[in-house]
């Protein structure tokens, strides 16, 4: 092991700090977690380490196995061949960072491709390069808006639809500021208009979900025109599949879209790496977190990749600057400009039409069943609501017992709905997958 420091160096940095030894730096630390001996198991060799976790594996059931109508915000869609072998090309995979552009153009007009995806499918004029996540790309929304009001504004209205994990991530961002957060409180199954009574002067920014959680579609055009008659932003959280099919937000003139790119070419990964989506009017576009990379020409006129606004803004406004994100989630991105790509208009609208007309028979037939009904009639994408006959939690264990994925309880984000669950269904479900759940629901019910 290479230390850089020799004794002297550390005895000098130690007499500087007031410390006779290394050790006292870890006073704090209670001593019977100062220096743990770690209990390794012995070692493997490379096929005994890659039986063991072969092992491990095969102990999960997940959506390859068993049929899965899990959703709320990591869906289960088919992912082109191509897409993953295009991501492990040499190119792509070890791409050089984007600050160099004579020696980055791939990477750069793939950013700058992938750009042009989201504002084709948001409908807005200009897309930075990307955020971390669906839940990191709200709260950068979020941010915007304060900057655009000069941090004069102190409120946001939210609805209370818009994914739990983004407003948790919302208030993380915000605590300890002179800021407010309104809306939640409302019951959870009122429409998008409920909001219009906390929207006045201080309201920074109205923040919506397009599906909303529980996959309903609400038409935005008086909402945007409330918040902008009082000089508030609205900004969209959305689904940019959902966007294939139904009205983009920048037709409603939403100000501000963000959103979750995992349906693009993503799989569910247990979680992640994701790809969080931030768009806007290009008026707003100075206070945009993270790189935005534009087309230009060279002295002999050809064409070429720039990074139009750089990430670096904290470096020169420091405590000004609107936000700490300097970076972008560029394989991400790159799966879904793929994706995107190989798909085309009208591949998109047809995967969308899938998931629609499959998520609409599923619900027909679950409403259908005694002691199930449907918990909103509002227009939905390919997710909805289902109020049961016993607590999901229950419930689900009894499909998991069928070979069953079930829902989302619901009642663990939103108390007073234990007996709602969240369905989602995708082109990846088929009608006997469908039929199936149905046939059990039924026998769970019946006893």
């Amino acid at each position: 092991m290479y230390h850089p420091h020799t004794e002297s160096d550390r005895e000098e940095m130690l007499k500087a700090i007031g410390k006779s030894s290394i050790e006292q730096l870890f006073d704090a630390v209670p001593k019977a977690f100062r220096f743990p001996e770690l209990k390794l198991p012995p070692r493997l060799t490379e096929m005994e380490a890659m039986g063991l976790l072969q092992d491990l594996a095969e102990g999960n059931e997940t959506s390859r196995d068993l049929p899965m109508f899990l959703g709320a915000g990591a869906y289960n869609h088919y992912i082109p061949a191509a897409v993953d072998f295009i991501l492990k090309r040499g190119e792509f995979y070890t791409a050089y960072t984007p600050y160099q552009p004579e020696i980055s153009q791939g990477t750069l007009q793939a950013i700058f491709e992938f750009q042009s995806h989201v504002v084709n499918l948001t409908g807005m004029e200009v897309s930075n390069a990307s955020h971390y996540d669906g839940a990191t790309a709200a709260a950068e929304a979020l941010n915007m808006a304060r900057m655009v009001s000069r941090n004069k504004r102190t409120k946001a209205v939210i609805s209370p639809a818009l994914h739990p994990h983004y407003r948790e991530t919302i208030d993380t961002y915000i605590q300890g500021e002179n800021f407010t957060v309104v809306g939640p409180e409302l019951d959870p199954a009122s429409s998008p208009d409920a909001l219009f009574g906390l929207i006045d002067e201080d309201t920074a920014v109205v923040m919506v979900q397009y599906p909303d959680f529980f996959g309903r579609i609400y038409d935005l055009s008086a909402l945007a025109e409330k918040a902008h008659a009082v000089g508030a932003l609205l900004s969209v959280s959305v689904n940019p599949l959902a966007l294939a099919m139904f009205k983009s937000p920048g037709e409603y003139d939403a100000d501000i879209v963000s959103g979750e790119g995992q349906p693009l070419g993503i799989p569910l990964s247990y979680g992640g790496p994701y790809l969080g989506l931030l768009a806007t009017k290009e008026k707003y576009v100075r206070t945009i977190a993270g790189r935005l990379v534009g087309e230009t020409v060279d002295v002999n006129g050809k064409s070429g990749y720039v990074l139009t606004l750089s990430t670096r803004e904290q470096h020169i406004k420091r405590d000004k600057a609107g936000s700490n994100i300097c970076s972008n989630q560029g394989l991400m991105m790159l799966a879904a400009t793929v994706y995107v790509s190989l798909l085309g208009r009208e591949g998109l609208k047809e995967v969308a039409a899938l998931n629609y007309h499959k998520a609409h028979y599923a619900a027909e037939q679950i409403a259908s069943l005694d002691g199930f009904e449907l918990w909103s009639d509002a227009v939905f994408f390919n997710e909805f609501a289902v109020r049961c006959p016993m607590p999901v939690a229950e419930l689900n264990e009894e499909l998991l017992d069928a070979g069953i994925i079930g829902g989302l309880d619901l009642g663990d984000a939103y108390p007073g709905m234990e007996n709602v669950m969240l369905v989602a269904v995708t082109e990846m479900t088929s009608k006997e997958d469908i039929d199936y759940l149905v046939t059990a629901l039924q026998e769970v019910a019946n006893g």
